[in-house]
């Protein structure tokens, strides 16, 4: 198995192990818009511990996708596959923070329970604001970095057909979709997994990074592609030693 095979599969499991993990935030959701949500956290102390290692894990995936894909994408657009790396790194930090944000949450809650009634809107107002994290981070934020490294690398998949142009002109269409619901959640500050309209807007970029992902996994590179990508690199180096 040749290295540009091994690397497709690499980043086709991280594409799954990113979309299963973008579940972490629907698994606190319930918790999170509780009212008494400080003491329904250390109630339910191990589902927000699941959600916040999920987000850890997808924060990581997200970063490793970019940076496996650079080497690839590098020989067809050099300077979109390091913004797409920058800019899933940003995501992974915000993703980062935003499991920080829910860890610090539980410690919360874990001494809000001891608190008497005069301490209580002090434990209140420091909850509020990282609640507000964990939503700026993972909701917005993190998407927000999402899209636009994913959107850089669709585009060089569609330019070097490096996969097939169906598949990556999907990725396309559905990230911008996905984009436009990332800046009404930022505008409306309305959760998208609450039932809002904007859920929709992310179903097809879920769908197509599935469908990548098991693509990645069994077909893996055009090859036609992959050999053009190479030629290209050593003409540009011959021209340079030149």
């Amino acid at each position: 198995m040749n290295t540009n095979r091994k690397t497709a599969i690499i980043v086709g499991v991280l594409f799954l192990l990113g979309f299963a993990g973008a579940f972490g935030p629907v698994v606190v959701k319930p918790i999170l818009d509780d009212p008494s949500y400080l003491a329904k956290i250390f109630e339910n102390k191990n589902t927000v511990m699941v959600g916040a290692l999920s987000q850890l894990i997808m924060a990581l995936a997200c970063a490793g996708i970019a940076i496996g894909l650079y080497p690839i994408l590098k020989k067809h657009n050099e300077s979109l596959a390091l913004g797409a790396v920058g800019f899933r790194i940003i995501e992974n930090v915000f993703q980062m923070v935003a499991a920080l944000a829910l860890l610090s949450l539980l410690t919360l809650s874990q001494e809000s329970v001891k608190a008497d009634a005069l301490a209580a809107s002090a434990y209140q107002a420091a909850g509020a604001s990282l609640h507000a994290v964990h939503f700026w981070s993972a909701l917005v934020l993190g998407h927000l970095g999402f899209c636009l490294g994913a959107l850089m690398y669709y585009y060089v998949f569609y330019r070097s057909n490096l996969i097939p142009r169906w598949l990556s002109g999907w990725g396309i269409v559905a990230i911008i979709l996905h984009l436009t619901g990332a800046f009404i959640t930022m505008f409306t500050q309305i959760d998208p997994f609450s039932g809002s309209p904007t859920l929709l807007l992310s179903i097809p970029i879920g769908l197509q990074e599935l469908t990548l992902a098991v693509w990645l996994i069994v077909k893996g590179f055009n090859p036609s592609a992959i050999a053009s990508g190479s030629a290209k690199t050593a003409t540009n180096e011959l021209l340079s030693a030149s």
